[in-house]
């Protein structure tokens, strides 16, 4: 519908890297496909980044703001399952971040 109206297309995606496979292969095939937000690389991704349990990494390549069409079959993400399987053992207890103002209200980030 927003090609129907001529309105750019921008996928929201910080899951993971299937996800973000499955909204590039929209992009790639859309038109009207402006951009598409991912997290790769971003701060607070410390420890437990987009990529980490990926194989193919080097197919998720930004090259001057843009990754190609996904070699592989199906979504074009290959999954380091063995690494999985071991995060899957040993989850981390990972929080929400609280950032608090200087008077000391929540805020969101």
């Amino acid at each position: 519908m927003a090609e129907a109206y001529d309105v750019a297309l921008a996928p929201h995606c910080p899951l993971g890297p299937v996800a973000l496979a499955a909204c590039l292969h929209v992009d790639f095939v859309s038109h009207n496909a402006m951009l598409q937000e991912q997290s790769i690389g971003i701060h607070y991704n410390q420890g437990a980044d987009l990529l980490d349990y990926v194989v193919n990494k080097a197919d998720f390549a930004c090259d001057k703001g843009d990754i190609r069409a996904l070699p592989l079959p199906g979504l074009g993400v290959e999954i380091d399952e063995e690494r999985l399987r071991h995060a899957h053992a040993n989850p981390p207890d990972w929080r929400n971040p609280v950032w608090r103002h200087a008077d000391g209200s929540v805020a969101e980030w």
